[in-house]
């Protein structure tokens, strides 16, 4: 069957179409995104507005005539942290199907955690043993950790990239550098939200692999070495502890408009570069790990993932 994953997210509307059945590869047929940046559309009252609401739905509706462009039998619609933690976000979905027909499935931090570590363990397989998944969104970063399909640990904390550059370097927001003062501050409140959760994933016991997934984290390990996109989805990309210091100092210097040039970079998320960078360092600090393995499966592939075994089951 042909399957589509509509998925709102912070930064992008982002509709990814395969073929699939149960037990096989899903094979990605089309990719589309539109950057929406909903997360800058959330007051500090902590209201979606108006026009974000508006560019909701006109986004959505041009996703719905893509996928029947393309010929899906079947529509998976999800969003994750800008509409769950908006006050008039159940609202604001209920118009959105109102007006395209779409019911749009609040997926919770945990649960973005447990579909991606479903991902990253069928990509994987059993002989990877446990695993540990680190996947930093716009508004949140997943952790999970476990030796079966469904994770024994899976935690979701505020510390999106998207999240923390318009918390604590508005300036790189608007083109400019981040301020090192603000870095440090930024590092500091990481690693504080972070002890915690990090305490709850040590305890589960050390991990045989460790893999990060997402497009900060590929953003990241390509302006650290790894191999570009086309080189192919199954070449190797490790991102390093060392490396991830190094780019941190890089980035420091240079304007967010200079970072938007580097190959590997989407402009779109150029800004949003700093942020991720400490947040990666400050979780891989608190986990106690040298490097992660780059995923190309994450959260898009695991809700296709248990669309299908829950097909099996029928």
């Amino acid at each position: 069957m042909r399957l589509g994953v509509l998925d709102v997210g912070s930064n992008t509307v982002h509709l990814l179409v395969v073929d699939a059945h149960r037990g096989g590869h899903p094979t990605p047929t089309y990719d589309d995104r539109a950057v929406l940046r909903l997360a800058e559309h959330v007051g500090r009252d902590d209201v979606l507005s108006r026009a974000g609401e508006k560019a909701l739905v006109n986004a959505v509706r041009k996703a719905c005539r893509r996928a029947e462009e393309q010929g899906c039998d079947e529509v998976l619609a999800l969003v994750t942290s800008a509409i769950r933690e908006a006050v008039n976000g159940l609202e604001v979905l209920d118009r959105v199907r109102a007006q395209t027909g779409v019911q749009l499935q609040v997926t919770s931090g945990e649960e973005e955690a447990r579909l991606t570590f479903l991902a990253v363990r069928r990509w994987y397989g059993w002989s990877a043993g446990r695993l540990l998944v680190l996947d930093i969104g716009g508004g949140s970063l997943e952790l999970a950790s476990g030796v079966d399909e469904d994770p024994d640990v899976a935690l979701s904390v505020p510390l999106g990239a998207g999240r923390m550059t318009r918390r604590f370097l508005p300036s790189v927001s608007e083109g400019g550098k981040p301020d090192l003062a603000k870095l440090e501050a930024l590092h500091e409140h990481a690693a504080d939200v972070l002890r915690p959760a990090a305490k709850k994933l040590r305890a589960a016991g050390p991990p045989d692999l460790v893999a990060a997934t997402s497009k900060t984290f590929r953003t990241l390990a390509r302006l650290t070495g790894a191999a570009p996109y086309s080189a192919g989805l199954r070449v190797e990309r490790n991102l390093t502890l060392d490396g991830l210091g190094q780019l941190i100092g890089f980035v420091s210097r240079i304007e967010s408009r200079g970072l938007a040039e580097l190959r590997g970079v989407s402009p779109d998320r150029a800004h949003q570069v700093p942020a991720g960078a400490v947040v990666a360092r400050a979780a891989m600090q608190a986990l106690e790990l040298p490097s992660v393995k780059i995923c190309p499966w994450a959260l898009r592939e695991g809700v296709i993932l248990r669309r299908l075994d829950s097909l099996g089951g029928a």
